[in-house]
């Protein structure tokens, strides 16, 4: 009798661990519904021949395989193959707080927890944040292993060289390149030697910040609008020394001034709108973006209503075209921030509705190539681990 309640049991937290990501997912990564858009042969052939990069999407936080088409969520191998994507920066999200809001958030609180358990993660994972990022990075890798080398691995510069001839040569479904960062330095957990672990796990991009003030410095959306702490200033430091990139995308405008006074190495905002287009408190100010283009940055601007304000892709298209005006075309870059908890207007196998709102509102066919990738690319040519 005993056994086979056991077993009942077991049954359905088997059930529970397979029903609810799907149940749960499309509450939080919702497409609105909306007629196919409509793409011009010329902004299709255009399109075709762009080399894009997304950097920032929270895919590795739910439950679901990239290497299977699903009907949830912003991303996955056939629907990057559908929107020619080349190059994709994952990320990975480790602690949400409460309530979470743009305005004020203490780190006292963390939603991330219950979805790490709700989801079935490794008993690890529940108590601790780098044991969180670590688990994300093996999804990755594990799709990558599985993906009959459609998904490739982007570590240094050879894997992007190799990727991008590879690209080259093969025919209607070239293999697309994946990275990995994080989103916050909290998985740290105070411990500058946690870095080395973590590029070790294939990491090559850090978020200073997410929602909260860490043992960083001070978050866009935290309590302190401090700048970087003693040991924020040590983690910049062994950063740049390990030629990863360091993102600001929710650091406190303090802590990006202090990045840009002490940095070796420009850095990015990986995902982020821009404050003369969408005055909400998620974006930071015209001329802190400036700074950062001028330092070599680049600035990747997203899909969703707090950075964008008009999430539809002409009203993304927009405000790309402001940012070449306020920047400079060398430093704009897509940054979609899909499946992180956002609604948009398209998912990334609907890219080419960007290309060609950029193609009607007469941005140059040379800019185009740039912000949707080449920018990127650039980037990362000069800033990978050689």
């Amino acid at each position: 009798m005993k056994k086979g309640i056991v077993l009942l049991l077991l049954v359905l937290l088997v059930g529970v661990y397979v029903t609810l990501p799907a149940l749960l997912e499309p509450k939080f990564n919702r497409v609105i519904d909306h007629p196919p858009y409509k793409i011009s042969d010329q902004a299709a052939q255009l399109h075709q021949k762009l080399t894009i990069m997304d950097w920032h999407a929270d895919t590795l936080l739910w439950e679901r395989d990239l290497n299977q088409s699903v009907a949830r969520g912003h991303v996955d191998l056939a629907r990057l193959q559908q929107g020619n994507v080349a190059i994709q920066m994952f990320t990975t999200v480790t602690k949400s707080p409460s309530g979470q809001n743009y305005q004020k958030n203490d780190g006292n609180s963390d939603r991330i927890t219950l979805l790490a358990v709700a989801q079935g993660w490794p008993v690890s994972t529940w108590g601790s944040l780098l044991q969180r990022a670590l688990y994300q990075a093996q999804k990755l890798d594990d799709a990558v292993q599985q993906s009959n080398g459609q998904l490739r691995w982007i570590k240094n510069q050879k894997d992007l060289n190799a990727l991008l001839e590879a690209r080259g040569e093969q025919g209607d479904k070239p293999p697309i390149g994946v990275m990995l960062g994080s989103e916050g330095g909290h998985p740290l957990e105070g411990n500058i030697s946690n870095l080395d672990l973590m590029y070790h796990h294939g990491f090559r991009m850090m978020g200073l910040q997410h929602f909260f003030d860490n043992q960083l410095g001070g978050s866009l959306h935290g309590i302190s609008q401090q700048g970087l702490t003693a040991f924020g200033r040590q983690v910049v430091k062994h950063l740049n020394e390990l030629s990863m990139i360091i993102d600001v995308a929710h650091s406190s405008a303090q802590v990006v001034e202090d990045v840009l006074a002490i940095s070796s190495r420009p850095i990015v905002v990986s995902h982020t709108g821009l404050y003369g287009v969408c005055q909400t408190p998620r974006n930071l100010s015209d001329g802190l973006m400036q700074k950062i283009a001028q330092k070599g940055g680049l600035i990747a601007l997203g899909y969703w209503d707090a950075a964008v304000c008009d999430i539809s892709p002409q009203g993304i298209a927009k405000m790309i075209q402001y940012g070449i005006n306020l920047v400079g075309e060398d430093h704009i870059a897509l940054g979609s921030d899909f499946d992180g908890a956002v609604e948009t207007q398209l998912d990334t196998s609907e890219l080419a509705a960007i290309t060609q709102h950029l193609v009607d509102l007469g941005v140059k066919e040379t800019q185009i190539q740039k912000v949707m990738g080449k920018n990127s690319v650039n980037f990362l040519q000069n800033n990978l681990p050689e």
